[in-house]
């Protein structure tokens, strides 16, 4: 059977978006990019300058792309028929998290050819260079060295003539003793009274990762002291989160590796203004309400923090990856220094999985390579993560970011296009909220969405049977997503027979369950570390760079360039936009001055016109 032939009943999906084309006569190979309408062709499966594998024209990748065209229209219910025992048997572990992956429309023969385009695309190598510092960011050509944040102190590993390790455990030692000195008072505010509320101020992963960290392990947090999370550059933002807080009472962490971030540095300038209005003090007090982290000494001092406070992290570590590492001293204040060791020790445990599991029997490289399978052959588009624990209601959100701002690219490192689906969407909701929502589209509707369930034997908060009717439901909901029902046990049940065609749940939906004993710090350290190196192998094998994010640059610059015609008292010249941003900008310009006009009536006129009041 030709390679075009197996991909070609894609063609006829309108959810595709790509298809691969190449002919077995000779030895070259030909990409055609169904939504651009354009060709690639090469010769072979060569690797490029960069080390990219041209993966469509592999063996490997013909060999499985085969094998989909067997495989891919028999249903999860013949899966299991035809293998019994493969609900124990397609399972993996790795330090407390156990995943079930049984009910993905795969064979042996599949995970070994999965596998086989693995090893191929070079996925083993390029790890082995990230563990070892390597550059693998190449567009910014710099390493991508999360993984150095969670080594043990006495580990030794030297890049660019740094000692990596002995870096980052001499900044969290510091963090340690701050985060103490807060934790028992001893660290008091301007006026002497001790911190009792703690305002991160960040954007991206300066707040995705703390925020989402601080909200899963509120039950390890210290009672005494509240954590809030600021990153949006809406005056709302900041106004609700500091509405009933006591300034003398509260710290301001101000994230931002430049110092320079527009969000962040405008929330963090209106929150000194809070704080200098409420005390009623000058500038002398800012140094006792507010720690920095970031790299640029000069502008800290500028802004009134004592270096002292300052937090420093490196090049290698990309926002998204970096709630583990300064970037999370508020939550280490929160669950103490202890607790955070203990998430780091999860993330470490998790790559050292990564590091040394046979692909075989690696969860993270299983999940990539699952995510392949779908996202390239089968055209799935977004992908579903659903955790039966209310404390991880900030974990699809976080993965968002994790996800589509690594593996959202369209052209390889090398500077080529893309020959197929890149990153997946990321979304999803806890537990049962979820199922009163969206379930309805998993189990009838016409997308092909590939979930993540993930659940816990105990909860932090047990009461009586609650866990096990939680866990029932996340058991129940993947059985049916895969199994569904007939139409014949529709009918049997007693279902009129006009009915009975709006009952049948087609199954053959596709889903892993990852399973802990209880979410701890430890076991979210695993959980985050397993989908970073989740994401890791599929950039791999589409050849892309997982650790840029040029996309994100233009949108800020743009932003930059335009905020004078928005806040200039004299009307902006717009000759050089487009009509429609010329005419958004000026009839926001006129609602503006229509709202700043109505402002200076008296607050009862206000309301009356239903506008707030306060702020």
């Amino acid at each position: 059977m030709s390679w075009f032939a197996a991909i070609a009943p894609n063609l006829r999906s309108p959810g595709e978006r790509h298809a691969i084309v190449t002919s077995l006569e000779d030895e070259w190979w030909v990409i055609f990019c169904v939504r651009e309408r354009r060709m690639i062709t090469g010769c072979g499966a060569m690797s490029t300058n960069d080390g990219v594998v041209e993966v469509p024209a592999t063996d490997e990748w013909r060999r499985l792309a085969e094998h989909y065209q067997a495989v891919g229209p028999r249903h999860l219910r013949q899966f299991f028929a035809d293998d019994p025992g493969r609900g124990t048997r397609m399972t993996a572990t790795a330090g407390d998290l156990y995943l079930d992956y049984s009910k993905h429309r795969v064979t042996d023969e599949t995970l070994a050819a999965l596998m086989a385009v693995a090893r191929r695309a070079g996925v083993e190598e390029r790890r082995d260079a990230m563990f070892a510092g390597r550059h693998v960011n190449t567009t910014e050509d710099r390493a991508a060295l999360h993984v150095a944040l969670r080594m043990p102190a006495g580990t030794r590993l030297e890049v660019d003539g740094q000692a990596v390790v002995t870096d980052v455990h001499r900044v969290l030692d510091r963090m340690g003793a701050l985060a103490e000195a807060i934790r028992s008072g001893r660290w008091t505010g301007h006026s002497g009274r001790r911190i009792t509320a703690v305002v991160n101020i960040g954007i991206g992963g300066s707040d995705l990762g703390p925020a989402m960290a601080y909200q899963a392990l509120r039950d390890y947090a210290m009672a005494d002291i509240e954590c809030r999370f600021v990153s949006n550059i809406d005056p709302v933002s900041l106004y609700s989160e500091t509405l009933d807080l006591d300034p003398a009472t509260t710290l301001f962490v101000v994230s931002s590796k430049t110092f320079t971030t527009l969000e962040t540095l405008t929330n963090a300038s209106a929150a000194r203004q809070w704080l200098l209005d409420g005390l009623g003090t000058g500038a002398e007090a800012v140094a006792r309400h507010f720690v920095a982290v970031s790299t640029n000494e000069g502008a800290v001092r500028e802004f009134g923090i004592d270096p002292a406070n300052m937090f420093g992290f490196w090049d290698w570590v990309g926002g998204r990856y970096s709630f583990d590492s300064a970037i999370g001293f508020s939550l280490m204040v929160s669950i103490g220094p202890q607790a955070f060791a203990d998430m780091l020790a999860g993330f470490h445990l998790m790559d050292e999985h990564f590091a040394t599991a046979p692909l075989e029997a690696n969860m993270p490289v299983i999940q990539g390579m699952l995510n392949v399978w779908y996202n390239n052959l089968f055209g799935a588009e977004t992908h579903a993560v659903l955790p039966y624990n209310q404390r991880l209601a900030r974990f699809p959100a976080y993965l968002q970011q994790l996800t589509m701002e690594s593996n959202g690219k369209s052209v390889r490192r090398d500077g080529s296009p893309v020959w197929g689906q890149t990153g997946e969407i990321f979304w999803g909701e806890p537990g049962t909220n979820g199922q009163h929502a969206f379930y309805q589209l998993l189990h009838q509707g016409t997308k092909l969405v590939p979930v993540d369930f993930i659940g816990f034997a105990r909860s932090t908060h047990q009461t009586g049977e609650q866990q096990d009717l939680l866990m029932s439901n996340c058991f129940a909901q993947a059985k049916v997503l895969a199994f569904g029902r007939t139409a014949e046990e529709v009918a049997a049940e007693g279902t009129p027979a006009g009915l009975v065609p709006h009952k049948v749940m087609p199954g053959n939906h596709p889903s892993s369950t990852i399973i802990a004993p209880l979410l701890t710090p430890s076991v979210l350290g695993q959980l985050v570390a397993l989908y970073e190196h989740t994401v890791f192998t599929e950039g791999a094998i589409w050849g892309i760079d997982s650790f840029d994010q040029w996309g994100v640059e233009l949108g800020k610059v743009m932003a930059e360039q335009l905020a004078p015609a928005l806040t200039s008292a004299d009307a902006p010249d717009l000759s050089g936009q487009d009509s429609s941003t010329a005419a958004l900008v000026g009839h926001y310009r006129a609602l503006r001055h229509q709202g700043d006009r109505g402002d200076r009536g008296d607050r009862g006129d206000r309301a009356s016109r239903g506008q707030p009041v306060s702020g």
